[in-house]
């Protein structure tokens, strides 16, 4: 599914990378731990195409990521950030948004509603304004949005952070539940404790 072969990278002279070697089968969940700065977020960054290596072959699905692969490759990929960097505007707004931009039909008030109540958000929350919600907020939205978009693999950096602890179990089971491809980055002992994550701890 996805393959690093002898990654290296370097940023302003600091070694992130180097000769880095890891595969990730399909429907595999893995959680990425490590200090700060070690290359964690880089890495999901590299998936994406958006950060450039040094050296080495990064393959998605046997396609090697390049620009000439890139754009089908993002198709597959929902990226939820440490910082959910979610576009200004009422919250319904945004969804509907981004359904159209890739050719999502409207889910319908009874689905959406559903996963508002697993994520103990109310309809109300739909009509604020995105700089409004709390960061919270902010991680169930994109969590939503994960959701309805429904691509099969999700890179999901620091997704619980901001969530009390009964909230951050119900989203970690319902997280390994999927039949996708899931890359988490997080601190949060939820995550490590559960034997379906495969663990990678970088030095």
């Amino acid at each position: 599914m996805i393959e690093f072969k002898k990654i290296s990278l370097n940023h302003n002279g600091k070694e992130i990378f180097s000769n880095l070697d890891l595969t990730i089968l399909k429907n595999e969940k893995v959680l990425i731990q490590g200090k700060s700065g070690i290359g964690k977020t880089t890495f999901l960054k590299l998936l994406l195409g958006f950060e450039t290596i040094d050296s080495g072959t990064i393959y998605f699905n046997r396609q090697k990521i390049d620009k000439f692969h890139i754009k089908n490759i993002r198709k597959q990929i929902f990226y939820l950030s440490q910082d959910i960097d979610l576009k200004e505007g009422p919250v319904d707004n945004l969804i509907e948004e981004i359904l159209e931009a890739n050719s999502i039909e409207d889910p319908g008030s009874r689905y959406l509603n559903k996963h508002l109540n697993f994520l103990e958000l109310s309809p109300e929350l739909l009509k604020e304004n995105v700089s409004k919600l709390s960061g919270g907020e902010r991680q169930r939205i994109g969590l939503l949005i994960c959701i309805l978009l429904d691509r099969p693999v999700w890179l999901l950096d620091e997704p619980t952070s901001a969530l009390d602890n009964t909230m951050k179990n119900k989203i970690v089971s319902y997280v390994l539940e999927q039949n996708k491809t899931i890359v988490i980055i997080s601190h949060d002992t939820v995550w490590s404790k559960n034997e379906k994550m495969r663990i990678e701890r970088w030095k």
